[in-house]
């Protein structure tokens, strides 16, 4: 019985070691798969950059650059290198005009005066400028340092051309003569009376044959002085409003003939002197803004007007009346002059533009916008044997010359 019992008993181990062998086997079935490790090759900012600098080609000139180059027989590199001027000695490009010769003052020109041969410019430095307008490079003639100390505000000139008048910021009114000899300007004396007090003078402006300067005052008053006299005494003075309170006259002008006087003013007034009476003679209506320019006609017939309302007001000296309006600025109106033959009228502005003007028409017949930058001041050239010229200047710090009336 015990015998029989030893196979069954032996047999469960067996049975229970394969059953143990199944079980483990289902259970562990991926302990013996391998597991592949991760690599990432990515790029450095080393590579990256260095990437950038070989897709990006140095000193690339294009294909049509080179064509036109053969083209013109000239296959030359860029010219980046750096060469004296031969006229002021300055460092500038080998390629390029010296910076410091094209512009004619170191700050903006706020005034320019003709004469027959030459301009006469004031800026905001204390340095009066002339150069010659018989060469056809517009050489600068001569520099009259320390004219005025603190600047000048404007400078005007005899239509004759032996004399000139400038008012400085520090208030003070000074008159120059030439030597028509040499060319040579010198300070001829000092209007005393326009620098006894702050604010006597602003606005200039000369009879013909250089007799008489009219000056504005910044209480509306408009004087006369006769500068042929030693002394240089008033002559005359012309009130605009109560003593002392008027408004700030802006322009003014002496017809040719020396019997009126222009105002322009800040509240947009327009006053007409007669010199022989010393009366108003108008007083014209139709700009309600500042009068910054005004302007005789060569006949005494018409008066030019302009200012801050961008439009320029013709009226007849006839009988005072308001004849019509030459529209065509956006900007401010800064300067006014006629021709010579009065057959066109040149405006400048603070946009840069500067007009011809067709009186006949009423017209625009030409405009010039070569800067961005406000023009203080433009002035036909007295006629000559050459063409009708004109001048301008302002904030870009040249002076800009133009040749006829339709052409730059």
């Amino acid at each position: 019985m015990a015998a029989a019992l030893l196979p069954r008993l032996s047999s469960k181990p067996l049975l229970s070691a394969v059953s143990f062998r199944q079980f483990s086997q289902k259970l562990f079935p991926t302990l013996s798969i391998a597991i592949p490790g991760v690599s990432l090759n990515l790029p450095t900012i080393d590579d990256i950059w260095e990437s950038v600098l070989r897709a990006v080609p140095k000193n690339k000139v294009s294909h049509s650059r080179k064509r036109h180059r053969q083209m013109a027989g000239k296959a030359l590199k860029d010219q980046n290198g750096l060469c004296k001027c031969p006229g002021c000695g300055q460092p500038k490009r080998t390629h390029r005009l010296c910076q410091h010769c094209l512009e004619a003052h170191i700050t903006d020109i706020f005034s320019i005066a003709t004469t027959p041969k030459a301009v006469i410019s004031g800026s905001g430095s204390s340095t009066l400028h002339i150069h010659d307008t018989t060469d056809p490079s517009f050489p600068l003639k001569q520099s009259i340092s320390d004219a005025h100390k603190l600047g000048c505000h404007h400078v005007c000139a005899s239509r004759n051309g032996n004399v000139a008048a400038s008012a400085g910021f520090g208030g003070e009114v000074k008159t120059w003569k030439v030597n028509n000899d040499t060319g040579e300007w010198s300070l001829s004396g000092e209007i005393a009376g326009a620098s006894s007090k702050p604010g006597e003078a602003w606005a200039l402006a000369l009879s013909e044959d250089g007799s008489y300067l009219a000056t504005t005052t910044n209480d509306g008053r408009i004087n006369v002085w006769d500068i042929v006299d030693e002394k240089k005494p008033k002559i005359r003075e012309y009130e605009t409003g109560s003593a002392g309170s008027g408004n700030f006259g802006m322009s003014v002008d002496l017809s040719r003939d020396g019997k009126f006087t222009a105002s322009g003013h800040q509240n947009g007034s327009v006053y007409i002197f007669n010199n022989d009476t010393g009366r108003v003679l108008y007083s014209l209506s139709g700009l309600a803004k500042p009068v910054r320019s005004v302007a005789f006609s060569p006949g005494n017939t018409r008066l030019a007007a302009a200012g801050d309302a961008g439009i320029i007001a013709i009226y007849d000296m006839k009988h005072g009346e308001h004849i019509g309006n030459l529209t065509g600025h956006s900007s401010w109106i800064t300067s006014l002059d006629w021709s010579d033959t009065g057959e066109y009228l040149l405006s400048g502005s603070m946009d840069g533009k500067v007009k011809v003007w067709s009186i006949e028409r009423t017209t625009c017949v030409a405009t010039h916008s070569e800067t961005d930058k406000a023009l203080w001041s433009v002035k036909w050239l007295p006629k000559t044997v050459r063409s009708e010229m004109f001048c301008t200047a302002g904030a870009n710090r040249s002076l800009s010359f133009y040749r006829e009336a339709t052409g730059g």
